[in-house]
């Protein structure tokens, strides 16, 4: 470690996403990227700003934006923040609104990069066990809090809460921050934002990676009362005043122009996972029920890791956490028929060599 380096860099120990291999003939279902393509229009939009405007800079309030999304989810355009992905607009929330004197409550197994946040930013915080089902139990937040972040679905399981939990939850914490992390919510769970004009501690955050699929484009929103947005662009504006570009703007008004595209999109995605379930317990797998475009899956008598590892050697890469209590399951994502086909294949391959 370096003698340049702040006590700060020294503690910390970064998040490690999802790996992006070089392989040839890869069945890539690690990251949850989406295995069909962004909007034609986004795309179309996109490579329209790819002009001599690129020498200027972009609208640093992204206006065209936010007005989008407002009319999207019919709320006001001071209701809504815009970032680099869902995990930019995160950290802006960890920074602006979680940190009190009593401890951010979160769950136990849920996004490695909380507890990051949390040591990056100096939170105290506590986690909440999930229950024997790894599902999340609104009941168990039933304690003192400073405030709280709840993923819905949650990841890596893949399961949700409906909004009459969430509702629950707010009624049960309304003086203090309480954030939700909908980065899945559109392949089968139900959006807290309703909820917003009712409840001024609640801010909802999505993202346009997933569902979208312009993961690569990094847009991820954030939508609350007027007051929590002024908090996060307060935040933004002390760090970077223009976090998206050109291309990002136009690409993300373009997608939310494209329903028909979206509807399709997601129901297809849906409909692979329904075929990856069938799949996976015909192999003998046991499938955590998932709202997301992956699932969570361990089988009762192979080792989740060594699983992994000999999918790995057939060229399929799937996510594996060896984490107490989940160390045995397999994060998938859900790709093309294709892929799938590849995957059960390889995994059927694997039993019959393991038996």
């Amino acid at each position: 470690m370096s003698r340049f380096w702040s006590r700060l860099t020294h503690d910390l120990k970064p998040y490690v996403p999802g790996e992006q291999p070089r392989m040839a003939d890869l069945v890539k279902l690690n990251t949850n990227e989406s295995p069909l393509g962004p909007s034609p229009r986004a795309l179309e939009a996109i490579r329209g700003e790819a002009a001599d405007t690129l020498r200027l800079y972009p609208d640093p309030q992204a206006t065209a934006l936010r007005e989008a999304l407002a009319a999207y989810h019919q709320v006001r355009p001071e209701q809504v923040f815009v970032g680099n992905g869902s995990d930019e607009v995160l950290a802006h929330a960890f920074a602006a609104l979680l940190k009190h004197d009593a401890p951010l409550l979160f769950p136990d197994i849920t996004y490695s990069f909380y507890p990051v946040y949390c040591r990056l930013f100096g939170i105290a915080y506590e986690t909440v066990p999930l229950d024997q089902a790894l599902q999340i139990r609104v009941a168990d937040y039933r304690r003192p809090a400073g405030a709280l972040i709840i993923p819905n679905p949650n990841a890596p399981t893949g399961s949700a809460l409906s909004r009459a939990e969430i509702a629950t939850l707010l009624q049960q914490h309304p003086d203090i921050p309480v954030v939700i992390d909908e980065a899945y919510v559109d392949f089968g769970g139900e959006t807290a934002i309703p909820l917003v004009a009712s409840h001024p501690n609640l801010l909802v955050v999505q993202t346009m990676s997933k569902s979208r699929a312009l993961a690569g484009l990094r847009v991820g929103y954030a939508i609350g009362d007027a007051d929590l947005i002024e908090a996060l662009t307060r935040v933004k504006d002390s760090f970077n005043s223009y976090p998206l570009g050109r291309p990002a703007q136009a690409g993300a008004i373009a997608s939310l122009q494209d329903e028909a595209w979206f509807q399709q999109s997601r129901a297809r995605v849906i409909e692979g996972r329904e075929r990856l379930n069938r799949g996976l317990v015909k192999l003998g797998f046991e499938v955590l029920p998932s709202a997301a475009n992956f699932v969570f899956a361990r089988h009762p008598t192979h080792q989740g890791g060594a699983l992994a590892t000999a999918l790995r050697q057939r060229a399929v890469i799937v996510r594996h956490f060896a984490a107490p209590r989940i160390s045995d399951y397999l994060r998938i994502t859900v790709g093309t028929d294709a892929q799938t086909d590849r995957l059960l294949s390889a995994l059927s391959d694997i039993a019959s060599s393991l038996r």
